[in-house]
């Protein structure tokens, strides 16, 4: 992790590779129409971070989605170990359901080493998930479900992210990430 602005980071991810690289078809029309909010974390602690994630799932949903439709929470001091982060994604399950937002907010997760079970730590198509910093990604699921039935085939969106990033490769995933 680098030494700049956790924020400025992530918007630079977003813009670079998740929607210049267009590894989320849906990502684009709510950052243009600014309804992603950024949530710049202090925990320093799991606990301190899920109650910020339970204040950030509140406002959420309690926020008409033309004003904010999905939530970005980077934590750059707490949960930096992949596996520990991992694990904290049951916790933060386990909260959605206890405030009963299931089928209504769901959270997607992306972190600087992530890495999809069965894959190797370099295997390119962990990239799609690679973030500068650890990020929750609180996501409306009406929202989801829209831009997915609007989508011509999102079965396809995987396969298409991993073909685009064997192509860009990690020398040139390194190179789109550097100012």
């Amino acid at each position: 992790m680098s030494l700049e602005d956790p924020i400025t980071a992530t918007r630079r991810w977003l813009e670079r590779a998740v929607i210049g690289l267009n590894l989320c078809p849906f990502a684009k029309a709510v950052y243009v129409k600014r309804q992603v909010r950024f949530v710049p974390s202090e925990a320093d602690t799991p606990q301190a971070l899920l109650e910020q994630l339970g204040d950030e799932l509140r406002l959420l949903h309690a926020t008409d989605p033309d004003e904010i439709d999905t939530t970005l929470i980077v934590h750059p001091q707490v949960l930096t170990d992949f596996l520990d982060y991992n694990d904290f994604l049951d916790v933060a399950e386990g909260l959605v359901a206890e405030l009963g937002l299931e089928g209504e907010i769901q959270i997607a997760s992306f972190h600087p080493d992530y890495r999809f079970a069965g894959t190797d730590d370099d295997d390119i198509g962990n990239f799609t998930n690679r973030s500068p910093y650890p990020t929750l990604h609180l996501l409306r699921e009406a929202s989801i479900d829209r831009a997915v039935a609007a989508y011509p085939d999102p079965d396809v969106i995987v396969e298409r992210n991993i073909a685009t990033l064997e192509k860009l490769g990690r020398e040139g995933w390194r190179k789109l990430m550097r100012e």
